[in-house]
C-alpha cells in the first residue's frame, strides 16, 4: 500500500509510488503559529488521545519559533545544490511532549518561479510505510516536464518520516543476513514449510524488539501524520500542501482527519482503503487479488509482443513460462542465488509498475535465450552493496513496525493459515509471499493501536484523489472509499490502467488536472474518468 515485497525477510525495494521531481530556491521558515482550530478532534477521545493532541500542538508551536536551519545536505546524501537539507525535531510520544526528541531529515528546493507566484510548500510521501520523501526535490533539479508548472509555485519538500533513512532509523535484523540469498520457496509443500515460515517470522519481530524496543509503540501512521503537522510548522506554512502516493494516501487521509482545519491542498494518489477493518491484515489479502489480476494483464501484453520476448503468444503459454522458470529455480537456484522467492521479488515489478513491463519481460527473454546471468544480476541482491542493502533492511523494518503498530492482527495460526491457504487456489502468485512478510505482526511484541475513523472534519478543503482501476497494490475500492469518506472530495479514475502512482505518468486527463488544482484549488464540478496512458512498447 505501499510498497514492492521481497519474500521471507528477503530484500524489499520500498514503493516509491509514482517517480519525480520538483526545483530549489530560498524557502521562508517563519515563526508561524500552529493553528489550533481543528487539531484532531477531542470529543469523545481518550485521554491518551487528548495529550497526543496537545502533545502535537506544543511540538508544532516550538518547531514554528524554531524553523529549520537549512544548509547544503551532507555529501553521502546525494542531494546536490541547490537542494538544501536540515532537519525538525519532534516527540518519540506525542503525549510526553516534552520527553525524548527525534530529529526527523527533510529537504526542499524553492520555487523556480518570481515571488509572487510561490504558493508555499508541497510537501511529499512516497509511500511504504518505510519510504523516504527526500528525493521530491530532484524531480525539479531533473527538470521532470510533467512538473514544471507546479513548481514555478511551490518549494518541493521532501522528509524521511521517523524511523526511515536519517530520522532515528530503526532495524530488525542484520542487514547482511536480511538480503542474503536464496531464501525459503515462500509457497510450502507441507506443514514443515510452514512451520519454517512462522519461526522465521517470530524470530523477526523478537529481532524488531531487541533493536529496536523503545520506538515500536510509536511507530504509527497517527504518530507520522502529528510530525507531518510539525514539519508543517517548521516550514513556516499555516496549512499544509500535500501529495502522498501509495501508503502516503493513507498517511494523508489520517493527517486530514487529525488536522483537517490545517490542510490547504491534498492530493492523493493510489489509494489504501482507509476502512478502519481494512487496516492492515485484510488490506494485504485484498492485494493478492488485485496483483493476479494485474499479474495476467502483464501477461497478456507480454503475449501479444511474442515477436520480440519469445515466451509465448498467449497468456496460458507464458504462465507455463513462469512455472517452467520457478520449478527450475526451485530445483537448484539459478546461479547459487535466484530461487523462487527471489523470482517474486523482481518479477512482482511487473503488476506494480507499468515501466517494468519491458526491462522484466526482456531479462526473462534473454534467460529463456541462453543468457542466466542477466537474471542472477537482475535479481539477486548485491552483496557489496552495504548501503543499499542497509535501506533496504530499514525500509523493511519500518513497513513491519507501522503496519504491526497501527492496528491488532489475528495471533490465530489456523487463522492465517485458513485465509491464505484458500487465497493461494485462485490467487497463486503473491499470497504466500505476502503472508510470511507481514506474520511478524502475529507475535508482535509492543503495543496494537486501533485505526483511525478517517472522515471529514471542520475545515477540510476539497481533496483530489487519483487512482487506476486495475492498480495491484492499492486495488481501486480504496479510492471510493475515500472518496465516500472525505465529502467534498474529487476522484480522477484513469481506467483500464493499473500502474501504481498515476501522478508520475504521462496523462494529460489527469496532469492537467493535477496542476489546476494544485495552483488554482480548482476541481471539476463532478469526478472525472480518463482514457488509460499508453500502454509500453518494446
Amino acid at each position: 500500500m505501499r510498497r514492492t515485497r521481497q519474500t521471507s525477510r528477503g530484500s524489499r525495494k520500498v514503493v516509491i509510488g509514482s517517480a519525480g521531481a520538483f526545483a530549489a530556491a530560498a524557502l521562508i521558515a517563519g515563526a508561524v503559529a500552529a493553528p489550533a482550530a481543528n487539531a484532531e478532534p477531542q470529543k469523545n477521545g481518550s485521554s491518551t488521545q487528548n495529550r497526543e493532541a496537545r502533545g502535537a500542538a506544543v511540538a508544532a508551536a516550538k518547531a514554528a519559533k524554531a524553523g529549520i536551519d537549512w544548509k547544503d545536505c551532507p555529501a553521502d546524501w546525494g542531494l546536490a545544490k541547490p537542494i538544501q537539507c536540515g532537519w525538525v525535531t519532534v516527540p518519540l510520544d506525542y503525549a510526553k511532549p516534552y520527553g525524548k526528541q527525534i530529529k526527523l531529515a527533510v529537504d526542499r528546493i524553492g520555487n523556480t518561479g518570481t515571488k509572487d507566484e510561490r504558493q508555499g510548500a508541497l510537501v511529499y510521501n512516497p509511500g511504504g510505510p518505510g519510504g523516504s520523501g527526500m528525493r521530491f526535490p530532484t524531480r525539479v533539479t531533473g527538470k521532470n516536464p510533467l512538473w514544471a508548472k507546479t513548481s514555478k509555485a511551490y518549494d518541493f519538500v521532501g522528509f524521511d518520516p521517523r524511523g526511515v533513512g536519517h530520522s532515528a532509523p530503526i532495524s530488525c535484523i542484520d542487514p547482511q543476513e536480511f538480503v542474503k540469498a536464496p531464501k525459503a520457496d515462500p509457497v510450502p509443500d507441507t506443514e514443515a514449510d510452514k512451520l519454517a515460515q512462522r519461526k522465521l517470522a517470530k524470530e523477526y519481530a523478537d529481532g524488531c524488539y531487541e533493536r529496536s524496543g523503545e520506538m515500536l509503540p510509536q511507530m504509527t501512521t497517527p504518530n507520522t501524520a502529528r510530525d507531518l503537522d510539525v514539519i508543517r510548522a517548521a516550514l513556516g506554512e499555516k496549512k499544509l500542501n500535500y501529495l502522498g502516493v501509495s501508503y502516503g494516501t493513507y498517511l494523508g487521509a489520517v493527517y486530514g482527519t487529525l488536522f483537517p482545519g490545517h490542510v490547504r491542498r491534498m492530493i492523493v494518489d493510489s489509494v489504501v482503503n482507509p476502512a478502519k477493518d481494512n487496516i492492515w491484515y485484510q488490506a494485504n489479502l485484498n492485494q493478492d487479488i488485485a496483483f493476479e489480476g494485474r499479474w495476467k494483464d502483464w501477461q497478456d501484453w507480454v503475449a501479444k509482443n511474442d515477436a520480440t520476448f519469445h515466451l509465448g503468444d498467449t497468456r496460458a503459454k507464458v504462465q507455463q513460462q513462469w512455472e517452467t522458470l520457478r520449478a527450475a529455480a526451485k530445483k537448484s537456484p539459478i546461479g547459487g542465488v535466484v530461487g523462487p522467492a527471489e523470482l517474486i521479488s523482481f518479477f512482482q515489478s511487473a503488476p506494480y509498475y507499468d515501466s517494468a513491463w519491458v526491462p522484466t519481460a526482456q531479462v526473462w527473454s534473454d534467460y529463456v535465450a541462453g543468457d542466466t546471468q542477466a537474471l542472477v544480476d537482475a535479481a539477486s541482491p548485491d552483496m557489496s552493496d552495504t548501503a543499499g542493502n542497509a535501506s533496504s533492511e530499514n525500509g523493511n523494518a519500518v513497513y513491519t513496525a507501522v503496519e504491526c503498530a497501527d492496528a491488532k492482527w489475528p495471533t490465530s495460526w489456523s487463522k492465517w493459515d485458513k485465509d491464505n491457504t484458500e487465497l493461494h487456489k485462485k490467487y497463486p502468485f503473491m499470497t504466500w509471499a505476502n503472508a510470511w512478510m507481514n506474520l511478524p505482526c502475529a507475535t508482535w511484541k509492543t503495543k496494537q493501536q486501533t485505526p483511525v475513523d478517517v472522515k471529514t472534519g471542520k475545515g477540510l478543503p476539497s481533496v483530489l484523489i487519483v487512482q487506476s482501476t486495475r492498480d495491484a497494490a492499492t486495488p481501486y475500492e480504496g479510492a471510493v472509499e475515500l472518496h465516500k469518506r472525505f465529502k467534498g472530495s474529487r476522484l480522477i479514475t484513469e481506467k483500464d490502467a493499473g500502474s501504481h502512482g498515476v501522478t508520475g505518468l504521462t496523462n494529460p486527463c489527469i496532469n492537467d488536472r493535477v496542476d489546476t488544482y494544485l495552483l488554482t484549488g480548482k476541481v471539476d464540478s463532478k469526478d472525472v474518468t480518463c482514457a488509460p496512458h499508453a500502454t509500453p512498447k518494446p
